[in-house]
């Protein structure tokens, strides 16, 4: 370790939202704190998700090609 002592959640986020603000400005700052991230999907179903779609004579032609 460094010997840096870790920011409480409080201080960490009021001194990140400075540093936005200060690189990109307000409008900047507010849309990425407004960004919503998409929830990870389970690996079992994002995989089939991908099947369901999947061309599969064309991706068994691209494999064995």
């Amino acid at each position: 370790m460094n010997g840096k002592k870790i920011l409480n959640e409080e201080k960490l986020i009021k001194r990140a939202i400075n540093l936005l603000n200060a690189k990109f400005g307000p409008v900047e700052t507010s849309r990425f704190l407004s960004i919503t991230f998409n929830k990870r999907v389970e690996s079992v179903k994002r995989h089939r998700i991908w099947q369901s779609k999947l061309d599969k004579e064309k991706f068994i032609k691209e494999i064995f090609s």
